[in-house]
């Protein structure tokens, strides 16, 4: 059942940008609009209540509790970030407004933009763990919810994946260009 309550979740979450975003541009009711996107933090909170229901009444922990956490944990990070993107795009492709902002191009600059979304997952992760630490309380036996903390422990591989981005952009040199005197090298479009 949580892994469906999860599905729901994730499709919740858009169609409520969605309904936010077409309030805005289609209808022009900014407040409306404002509502609907100011509660998506709603929908983590019912797979939060879910998630501790499901495990208060006999479910057995395991992965699905650990994606319930990654997933909790990822909204909370980079929801507002996503939201964000959502709107700049919709409003450029409606004529509106400019087409997102990209990633920077020039070298340093790409490389402190990749470690700080990389510190974004780390604080997923450290939230996630959190939100395990939750659920291992609210079960109160920790035997019985072993697995989910195992799981949120191999989570800890996708962390150190992530971390191989930005150090890719750092240690690169195809990435680098020589720049002219006194200007900072930049990325390569090659």
């Amino acid at each position: 059942m949580l892994v469906h309550v999860i599905i729901a979740c994730e499709v919740g979450f858009w169609l409520v940008v969605a309904a936010g975003l077409g309030a805005r541009y289609f209808l022009k009711w900014k407040r409306v609009s404002a509502i609907l996107l100011l509660s998506t933090p709603l929908i983590d909170l019912t797979l939060l209540a879910a998630s501790v229901w499901d495990l208060r009444s006999g479910g057995e922990a395991g992965a699905r509790h650990a994606l319930a956490a990654v997933y909790l944990g990822y909204t909370v990070v980079f929801g507002h970030r996503t939201i964000k993107w959502a709107d700049a795009k919709a409003a450029h492709w409606l004529g509106r407004g400019p087409a997102p902002q990209k990633p920077p191009t020039e070298w340093l600059a790409r490389v402190w933009y990749e470690t700080k979304i990389w510190f974004g997952i780390v604080a997923l992760y450290a939230i996630a763990w959190a939100v395990t630490g939750l659920f291992v309380l609210v079960v109160g036996d920790t035997e019985a919810t072993r697995p989910v903390v195992e799981q949120m422990a191999g989570w800890a591989v996708v962390v150190g994946i992530a971390a191989l981005w930005p150090v890719s952009y750092l240690l690169s040199p195809s990435r680098r260009k020589a720049a002219p005197e006194g200007e900072h090298a930049s990325l390569s479009r090659e």
